[in-house]
């Protein structure tokens, strides 16, 4: 249960899980088996990918499989409170360390990193809307990360022959 202000004085007001968040968390478990079956299929070419990777790797999956768990759950109590502080620094750090991770076809950076710094940039003021209890900013928010950052960038991973896609249909 959420806290949402209602002018001077704060009220308690469930804030419910709704059809789209449903969907988005439905969508996070679907990334989370597509992403795990690629990693079991392509054992063999574990030892020639880079640290940097794995990291990026790591932190998305914790991001991913917090994510059902977070929207599906109760609001606006500690453990809520303390999964969305660990979704927000796993998407801060899959962020960052994806200017590590350079696009050979290009030879640098590509139009995904556009949307790294977009995650530097929104996280941060997703977890202040939480702190601030401005309860609809911080939906959408979450919604906006949840759905761009997370999940369709998720799914490009599999097509244009990069690693999780190579290795899930190779």
């Amino acid at each position: 249960m959420a806290t949402v202000m209602t002018g001077s004085a704060t009220a308690t007001k469930p804030v419910a899980v709704d059809g789209y968040e449903r969907g988005l968390a439905v969508a996070a478990m679907v990334l989370i088996v597509a992403v795990i079956a690629a990693l079991l299929r392509g054992q063999a070419e574990w030892r020639a990918v880079p640290p940097f990777v794995w990291a990026h790797i790591a932190t998305i999956l914790v991001a991913l499989v917090l994510t059902p768990v977070i929207l599906l759950g109760r609001r606006g109590n500690r453990r809520h409170r303390v999964l969305g502080t660990i979704w927000v620094i796993a998407m801060l750090l899959t962020a960052a360390l994806s200017f590590g991770i350079r696009l050979s076809q290009a030879g640098g950076f590509g139009p995904i990193h556009i949307l790294s710094v977009w995650v530097l940039i929104q996280a941060p003021i997703l977890w202040h809307t939480a702190r601030t209890h401005q309860v609809a900013r911080h939906r959408r928010s979450v919604r906006g990360l949840v759905t761009g950052a997370l999940l369709i960038a998720g799914f490009f991973t599999f097509p244009f022959d990069r690693l999780l896609g190579h290795w899930l249909f190779g």
